[in-house]
């Protein structure tokens, strides 16, 4: 799971865990996965068509879903990830958390930029109320289909509690099974245009001769079948690409990092900034949307457009142990404003407010 599937999936648990005195229906595209466990109130149900194209999108959001919230007797319906059925009478709060699409839109492969472009201020406008995951995001929202800003709740993301500190014994092995022994920058996310990886990318090699052997670290699966990565060949052996990691590797890879780098130009959240904080790793962010705003003094920032910027920061962490140790102990405090519980009652209480 990315982004969106940890945020449905955390804050999904919570809620059926903390409500047994509801019945909770979760619908799926295809089979659940064995992985996912749930209490005994909640029924799943897998819905046709599996949703792989924008046009099996339309299919199972405007045919199959109205059947089965009317066959299932949905008292209402939450949408993680911003989508809803615009032929049903049932009440729907959806999570928005960013419309990257509309001011970046060939970041997304066509087809799906109409069907996004088109559809999603109209689930906006159709949706009861709608959440979304900062303040940034609100405002974006709110301006751009001109909705008022009273319709839309902030509800933050959260880092896993698995993330933590650990020991120098733990990050040497971490190092030696996954960089051959040496200290790296780290990017988490999805492989996808918006994250920027490429302006990283240059902005590492850039600043390489006077990091020493320092290696990037890239974390993350491609979102979309494009390539768009050019490796400098003079930096190829000091990038490291990790794929998809298991969150228990995960974890101890983020909390044995140098630094955090991210630098999107565009973001509605940036979870790995709060898994990064709660390990105690200095952050590297784009000045950007909503990057300040998470992370706030946890970090220092860059233009994320100029590669020079990017590599300025990275030479400025790498120079300065007591910025370092600042950012590192600031980070450890402003993780502990972020939290998966608070985050699904402030959910919670908006879907209660429909079923009262």
């Amino acid at each position: 799971m990315e982004g969106f599937g940890h945020y449905s999936y955390e804050i999904t648990k919570r809620l059926c865990e903390s409500h047994t005195e509801h019945e909770f229906v979760l619908f799926f595209d295809r089979a659940v996965d064995s992985s996912l466990r749930f209490p005994s109130n909640v029924k799943t149900v897998v819905l046709f068509p599996p949703t792989r194209h924008p046009f099996l999108w339309i299919l199972w959001l405007e045919l199959s879903l109205p059947l089965a919230l009317k066959k299932h007797k949905i008292d209402v319906f939450w949408s993680p990830d911003g989508l809803c059925s615009l032929l049903t009478s049932v009440p729907q709060i959806i999570t928005i958390h960013d419309i990257n699409f509309e001011h970046y839109p060939k970041d997304v492969p066509w087809i799906a930029r109409l069907y996004f472009q088109f559809f999603f201020p109209k689930f906006a406008r159709k949706a009861k109320h709608i959440l979304t995951v900062s303040n940034y995001s609100k405002s974006d929202i709110s301006n751009t289909y001109s909705i008022s800003e009273q319709k839309i709740s902030v509800v933050y993301n959260a880092p896993n509690n698995l993330y933590e500190p650990i020991s120098e014994e733990e990050k040497l092995a971490i190092k030696k099974e996954f960089t051959f022994n040496s200290n790296y920058f780290l990017f988490v996310g999805s492989i996808h245009p918006r994250k920027n990886i490429q302006r990283l990318i240059e902005g590492f090699a850039l600043a390489k001769k006077d990091l020493g052997d320092l290696k990037l670290v890239i974390v993350g699966s491609a979102m979309w079948k494009d390539k768009f990565l050019t490796i400098p060949k003079e930096i190829e052996k000091d990038i490291i690409f990790l794929g998809h990691l298991s969150l228990e590797n995960l974890t101890k890879v983020t909390a044995s990092a140098f630094a955090l780098t991210y630098v999107p130009y565009f973001e509605g959240f940036g979870i790995p900034l709060v898994e990064a904080m709660k390990c105690g790793v200095p952050i590297l962010a784009a000045e950007a949307t909503c990057l300040p705003e998470v992370a706030g003094n946890s970090a220092i920032y860059c233009d994320p457009f100029d590669i020079s910027s990017i590599a300025k920061g990275m030479l400025e962490l790498y120079r300065n142990k007591n910025l370092r140790e600042e950012l590192s102990q600031n980070g450890l405090k402003r993780s502990q404003e972020f939290n998966w519980n608070q985050t699904a009652e402030k959910v919670w209480t908006c879907l209660e407010d429909e079923l009262n």
